[in-house]
């Protein structure tokens, strides 16, 4: 993610946080997309990509971030799409449709290397790797004869973010491989890498200390929470690429996905990871990080019944660890929900951002660092009630008009302790009305 890109704001600075966008669609989405369908319909087959590719285009406090750019001529459409690692270049014309990205150099891959790209031709369905004289390259080539634009998206979103997955794949497990046509990321200021490094740190130790307080008898879900919660915090505060990125989401994906192994053996797998991050170098662990503009979001889009059931099952944790007096783990449980939904649903831009403000209140101390405006005084534990009620309202505001009754909440909050101002928020954000009429 775009973790270093500062854009010029009334009151303050502007970073990317969590995998994906981070950054508003196009105000004319809708139309762009629209006008594309009727264009693809009448045969005008340069209009309406040059329509769907600005569809694309995202915003970030309404200027744009150049995340395609478009090249064309009475014959020629030519395009650049960025995806993090992954630089598409892309031509269309009347008849087809090309878009390619260079991986690495074809002398340089190992057999091992080889065989991973072989597997990976099975796994995917539009695109497909191939060599020529000098790069391996994934590809998509789709003939105009009955296109659209629902037709051109999955396959583009699929060569997206299957060739940044799998340079960052390369990049942590080939090491001795160079990535090719990368010269679009960028650097982060090592000012920044060490106040990441000293709250993962920080981290670290807070959650060996509070490990210590729980219970030595029936302590197993307490800890899931705790070391789960760490790895989604890291991957939304800090954003984390190749090695630690790779490795944390097979971690987190094995956790929930193995139904062979108990709680206690998973919980100790990513310890051992914890551990490793704690004695982590600065050095090795700023080889982790750059800055790199996306177009698409890794995550399908997720139904708001889904986040809703998760947040109500979360609730009910709660009140039972709380009605057990296991007091310690509940405010772990509540920045739990908004990064666990953050990691593993695809939410729209209301939910996104206020579940995003949420955690701007939860973690008041990191977001100082980095200049942002406080809407909570851990010294004396209380709200900017107004700035939170305002910026709900800001959030919200712009979508009445495709959604109707959605109306902001801030005045139902419950400003008395943290706790309650998480479960007061969840409680109002899962009762939101995303109905469009």
């Amino acid at each position: 993610m775009s973790w270093i890109n500062f854009f010029e704001n009334k009151t303050e600075q502007h970073h990317s946080f969590g995998r994906g966008t981070n950054a508003d669609i196009s105000p004319d989405e809708e139309l762009l997309f629209n006008e594309s369908s009727i264009a693809f319909e009448e045969k005008r087959i340069l209009d309406a990509y040059e329509n769907f590719l600005n569809s694309l285009q995202n915003f970030t406090n309404s200027l744009i971030n150049n995340n395609i750019i478009i090249f064309r001529d009475e014959n020629k459409l030519n395009f650049e799409l960025f995806q993090g690692t992954a630089k598409i270049i892309g031509t269309i014309t009347e008849e087809n449709f090309y878009a390619e990205v260079i991986l690495v150099k074809k002398e340089d891959a190992s057999v091992a290397l080889k065989r991973y790209i072989l597997e990976r031709n099975y796994q995917l369905t539009y695109a497909y790797y191939f060599t020529d004289a000098e790069y391996i390259k994934l590809k998509v080539f789709h003939n105009n004869v009955t296109m659209s634009p629902q037709k051109v998206f999955f396959p583009i979103r699929e060569l997206a973010l299957n060739a940044d997955f799998d340079k960052e794949h390369i990049a942590s497990e080939f090491k001795n491989l160079v990535l090719r046509d990368i010269d679009h990321i960028k650097q982060i200021d090592p000012k920044e890498l060490k106040i990441k490094f000293k709250f993962l740190k920080s981290w670290i130790e807070d959650l060996e200390a509070k490990v210590t307080t729980l219970p030595s008898n029936d302590s197993t879900g307490m800890q899931a929470f705790l070391y789960l919660n760490l790895f989604f915090k890291i991957d939304y505060l800090l954003v984390p690429k190749y090695t630690i990125y790779q490795k944390m989401s097979k971690k987190i994906q094995e956790y929930f996905s193995d139904e062979n192994s108990t709680i206690e053996a998973k919980n100790e797998e990513l310890q051992r990871y914890i551990i490793k991050l704690k004695e982590i170098s600065f050095e090795e662990f700023s080889s982790n990080f750059y800055e790199a503009k996306y177009t698409f979001n890794p995550t399908e889009k997720t139904s708001f019944e889904d986040v809703v059931n998760f947040i109500n099952e979360s609730l009910i944790k709660i009140r039972w660890y709380k009605n057990n007096r296991y007091n310690q783990i509940i405010p772990t449980i509540y920045t739990y929900i908004a990064f666990y939904s953050l990691y593993n649903y695809g939410l729209n831009q209301v939910q996104r951002k206020l579940l995003h403000l949420l955690i701007r209140i939860q973690n008041t101390k990191f977001f100082k660092e980095f200049d942002y405006k406080s809407y909570y005084n851990e010294e004396d534990e209380s709200f900017s009630k107004r700035a939170i009620i305002s910026e709900i309202e800001n959030i919200i505001e712009p979508h009445q008009g495709r959604f109707k009754l959605l109306k902001p909440f801030g005045g139902e909050l419950n400003f008395s302790s943290m706790n309650e101002f998480s479960n007061s928020f969840y409680t109002q954000l899962k009762h939101l009305d995303f109905e469009e009429i």
